[in-house]
């Protein structure tokens, strides 16, 4: 059993180690080099102008609660039949295209600087100031650990600023980890993997209204899930922003 113990102290040791050095050597990378786009890679801004008007807007006629697209009702047929926790969910960019490429350089390539123009274009097209408390969608500490950081957390670190509401990456936390929800998945089947993964802080959230934020939403099941245990802990409402939609 110490033997066991050792081993798995020694790797989360190991892991937490790495996430330091890497987080360093973006931080060095940064200050060694002149910011680029990340996209055209031809300004000396992380995301340039042009760049930013050319994404593709999530526009069009959508569900009032989950922002997926409608033909015709105010809201689709999933939020109609099994209404979200969740008090609205509004996503930026249709998940594609320059949007597409933007959160898997953030959230796979380790390019953290993006967070903050990223972070910006949804506070202007998304956050109004009446909330009272910033909380990002929580990683289980092992895929955290691993990855470094949590995008989700820069974006409402971003959110925060420039709205000037409180942020509190501890409101939330995974409580258990869970297997990679897949595309081809039916909403159902995420549901069900994720129900119960959250829990919150009553002493953080209770009474308040929350932005909830990610970085891309599929079905919503995820956010749907913290959604649930910020409301068991007493959150007045919760409303879920993120820069993209798989539509």
């Amino acid at each position: 059993m110490t033997q066991r113990f050792a081993r798995g102290s020694g790797g989360r040791i190991l892991a937490a180690m790495l996430g330091v050095v890497s987080r360093a050597a973006r931080m060095a990378t940064d200050l060694l080099f002149p910011p680029r786009c990340g996209l055209c890679g031809r300004d000396a801004t992380l995301l340039c102008d042009a760049c930013i008007a050319a994404l593709p807007v999530a526009e069009g006629r959508r569900c009032e609660r989950c922002w997926m697209p409608v033909q015709s009702a105010n809201l689709c047929a999933h939020c109609r039949e099994t209404p979200p926790t969740f008090a609205s969910l509004r996503a930026s960019f249709v998940m594609d295209a320059g949007a597409r490429r933007l959160a898997h350089e953030l959230k796979y390539e380790g390019l953290t600087s993006l967070a903050e123009p990223m972070g910006r274009v949804m506070f202007e097209r998304l956050v109004r100031p009446e909330a009272d408390l910033v909380v990002p969608l929580p990683l289980h500490r092992s895929r955290e650990r691993s990855r470094g950081y949590n995008q989700a957390a820069l974006l409402a670190r971003e959110i925060a600023r420039h709205t000037g509401v409180p942020l509190d990456v501890r409101a939330a936390r995974r409580v258990r980890a869970t297997a990679p929800l897949v595309k081809t998945m039916h909403r159902e089947e995420r549901l069900a993997i994720v129900r119960g993964a959250f829990s919150a802080r009553r002493d953080a959230v209770e009474g308040r209204e929350i932005v909830l934020v990610d970085d891309v939403v599929t079905t919503g099941a995820t956010l749907d899930a913290c959604c649930e245990a910020l409301l068991e802990a007493g959150a007045a409402t919760v409303r879920c922003v993120t820069w993209a939609r798989a539509d």
